[in-house]
């Protein structure tokens, strides 16, 4: 049993809290997803969870974590550079587990993962990896520790469909229990059957946590419900408080005007009058008294991104792309021959395929065709943000790269409606979560008013929270989209056509 008592957990850098006085159990079954809105922490969490000093260098904690002797496998959300410039063998070698393990036990990790057993034993080196093909890796390395806990970050982050549900199943059949952070909203409600929610308040200076034992989606419903019963009790409570005090107002002035209009020769009836009064006053108090402890409005963290403007779109009939490539190929060894490739107007397409086929590669190539183009608007969103993002520069000199007044202002209003703080603006951007690192992208694509959207598995940073709202943007986007993504829901709701990238090029689906 992992066991947390008075977790407090705050940034050094501005002294922002991220969690006060946390306490959780996690009992054999758990399976609890971590949510929240980008930058509140969540990773932060499961870093101090696994080894305290993983957060040291960025914040500062207290509290009581009880693991003895527990065997915790942890997956970071990002491999280290040291990590990508080693060899998959040299990597897995520095899991003792792996060197303790014989060739069965290897082949039984690598088997559910559908990853070669060469893979482990390979001289590439893991940059030249998918980022699929690294998450398997690394997740069959975990699998050979026989951990008592498994703590994943972004454990579906650039796998394809058939891995992701192989790690439902994983999950939802794990002897151990798991904690869990997912963008994946498809994967939390056929998994988790308790929500740790993060949020940040009142302009990310009042944090709060709620621990439910229930599965995401009851969840979600159950909190709506109380924040919409809350919310109706709080109105009806100021309206009778309205009442009361208009009714209370026309009582005092009637015995104001009684009080000055009263004759001297009637002394007993002002005395009457000024206890009247007196009465007035003291229900006056009760009625302030009350008000205090009237029910509160609601606080809830929503997620905001602002959208594309109606104004920016595609006309139907202009050809956006015609892409033809009789080979794709990385490092000499030919992924896919014939690829084929025609857009016209606003289409949103997005192309799938397993793990190692070539579709970031290829939408790398297909980048390079468009963003030369000056007849139309063109952005890419890799899904490494440093391929596009000097990651020393601040969120405001990141969007206003003019550097005028106008422009400053400009990025700051927007940041401030998509909740950055004051200090967050000063921050470079290496420092932000992923989630706030993909905003900035969308951010930038809509202050630049672009038109075609090169986009890299765009969901993978968001919170299950902000990534309806992304959807929904997307969706009514008006000009033309051409991703990769594995995300259901994404691909259901946004993208009107799914090509499937293979040996022979591009398949329709």
């Amino acid at each position: 049993m992992l066991q947390i008592k008075n977790l407090n957990i705050r940034m050094k850098k501005d002294l922002r809290e991220l969690l006060r006085d946390f306490s959780f159990t996690l009992n054999a079954g758990d399976r609890a997803a971590v949510i929240g809105e980008e930058g509140n922490g969540k990773s932060t969490l499961l870093k101090w969870i696994y080894d305290e000093s993983m957060i040291e260098a960025y914040a500062e904690a207290s509290g009581e974590i009880m693991k003895k002797n527990l065997i915790l496998a942890y997956l970071s959300q990002e491999m280290t550079e040291a990590e990508k410039d080693m060899t998959a063998y040299e990597f897995c070698c520095a899991e003792p587990a792996f060197l303790e393990s014989g060739a069965a036990e290897i082949a039984s990790a690598a088997a559910p993962l559908k990853i070669p057993l060469d893979m482990m034993y390979s001289d590439r080196k893991l940059a030249s990896f998918s980022g699929g093909e690294k998450v398997k890796l690394r997740t069959a390395v975990l699998l050979l520790k026989s951990p008592d806990v498994f703590l994943l970050d972004e454990p579906s982050n650039d796998i394809d469909i058939e891995t992701l549900e192989w790690l439902e199943e994983f999950i939802k059949n794990s002897a151990v229990p798991v904690i869990f952070i997912s963008h994946d909203e498809t994967l939390i409600e056929n998994t988790a059957n308790v929500i740790i929610h993060i949020e940040q308040l009142r302009r990310k200076r009042v944090p709060r946590y709620t621990v439910a034992k229930m599965g995401y989606k009851q969840y979600v419903e159950e909190r709506l419900s109380r924040f919409a019963n809350q919310e109706q009790q709080a109105v009806n409570e100021r309206l009778e408080e309205k009442k009361r005090q208009a009714k209370l107002q026309r009582i005092e002035q009637s015995v104001e005007h009684s009080l000055r209009t009263v004759s001297r020769q009637e002394p007993s009836k002002g005395r009457l009058l000024k206890k009247k009064m007196k009465a007035v006053k003291s229900m006056e108090h009760r009625f302030e008294r009350e008000a205090e402890s009237m029910t509160d409005f609601p606080e809830s963290e929503e997620a905001i991104i602002v959208g594309f403007g109606d104004e920016v779109a595609v006309p139907a009939g202009k050809t956006v792309l015609d892409f033809d490539l009789d080979k794709l190929e990385i490092g000499g060894k030919i992924l896919a021959q014939n690829v084929r490739l025609n857009v016209r107007g606003a289409e949103h397409i997005c192309i799938v395929g397993r793990n190692g086929a070539g579709k970031t590669t290829l939408l790398h190539e297909i980048a390079e065709a468009l963003l030369s183009r000056t007849d139309l608007r063109a952005a890419y969103m890799p899904q490494d943000y440093a391929e596009s993002i000097d990651m020393s520069q601040n969120p405001v000199e990141f969007l206003a790269a003019s550097g005028e007044k106008e422009e400053i202002t400009r990025a700051k209003t927007y940041l401030g409606s998509m909740k950055y703080t004051e200090e967050e603006f000063a921050h470079s951007i290496s420092e932000l979560s992923g989630g706030q690192k993909a905003k900035l992208f969308f951010l930038k694509m809509i202050l630049d008013e672009n038109n075609v959207l090169i986009l890299d598995e765009p969901t993978r940073n968001f919170s299950p929270l902000s990534n309806p709202v992304i959807r929904a943007i997307l969706k009514d986007f008006g000009g033309a989209i051409i991703s990769v993504s594995h995300d259901r829901k994404y691909i259901s709701e946004v993208c009107g056509r799914v090509l499937e990238l293979t040996g022979n090029g591009l398949e329709a689906r």
